[in-house]
């Protein structure tokens, strides 16, 4: 399996993340890592090209820990794809959903399919990830034990799809990351582009209003801000922001002049293109 045609994700074959990367490299090979840290690993040691992360969803919103670990994960996002969820209720063959008592899934999947899980009267149980479960209640072969997960985690386990689309909303997406060792910064002005940032702020009035005031007057947009605290201080924060725009941009290099003078840190994570789902999620 050459590694210039492998792409690595978190959790056990057929997870969501699988999916993702079959859709958007169907000719690539993937490669199941037990850790994020794991797949970042993965790239940096030649074992894959490239990694696929989820950063959010529809439903659940961000993924726990992800915002602390992308920027030290050494990598550049060249990418991005929104992946549209469809959770399948899984059993061992020969299970009917009468069968059921628990069910076992990554704790997002539990929360997006509520609906059903009581419904049924399941006790959820949480997993690391939703193709783990699958594989799990498979080597049981328990008919009481049930798993949410994909239809190929469904198909790869050879597990009874006992129920299909159990998600409570139909928005249900996760929005991936696709990331690499080298940036791939899109020339300016081919397309819409995407700007991924982190930086931090002291913790003091103003200083997320003064070093952001760039962006709105220079009329550029920004499409995301996730702050969390980071080695345990209180007294700054870090945040995770992305805009509309190529760096090169008169108005993104106006914004970052003033955002680099009220702020400790910025460190762009990549400028890539924007995915046309955008566009079709736009009301």
């Amino acid at each position: 399996m050459s590694t210039l045609n492998t792409i690595a994700f978190q959790g056990e074959p057929g997870a969501n993340s699988d999916m993702a990367c079959r859709a958007v490299y169907p000719d690539m090979s993937t490669l199941a890592c037990y850790t994020f840290e794991d797949a970042f690993a993965a790239v940096h040691d030649g074992r894959a090209r490239l990694a696929m992360i989820p950063i959010d969803n529809s439903v659940a919103g961000r993924v726990a820990d992800i915002h602390h670990l992308l920027p030290n994960s050494g990598l550049h996002i060249i990418g991005e794809h929104f992946q549209r969820i469809d959770h399948h209720l899984l059993g061992v063959k020969g299970a009917k959903v009468a069968d059921l008592t628990h069910v076992h899934s990554h704790v997002h999947a539990l929360n997006q399919c509520r609906g059903i899980i009581k419904k049924l009267g399941l006790e959820p149980v949480v997993h690391a990830d939703t193709a783990g479960a699958a594989h799990m209640i498979m080597e049981t072969g328990d008919v009481s034990q049930g798993a949410i997960a994909s239809a190929l985690a469904g198909e790869l386990y050879g597990l009874e799809d006992l129920q299909a689309n159990i998600e409570d909303a139909e928005h249900n997406t996760t929005r991936f990351l696709i990331m690499a060792l080298e940036e791939n910064i899109p020339p300016q002005g081919a397309r819409k582009v995407m700007t991924s940032f982190v930086f931090r702020v002291q913790s003091i009035p103003a200083a997320l209003y003064k070093a952001l005031g760039g962006f709105a007057t220079n009329g550029v947009n920004m499409t995301k801000l996730e702050s969390y605290i980071i080695d345990g201080s209180f007294q700054a924060a870090q945040f995770y922001a992305e805009v509309e725009g190529h760096p090169q941009d008169r108005p993104m290099q106006l914004a970052f002049d003033e955002l680099r003078f009220f702020t400790n840190e910025v460190k762009l994570m990549g400028t890539y293109p924007a995915s046309p789902y955008r566009d079709q999620a736009a009301p």
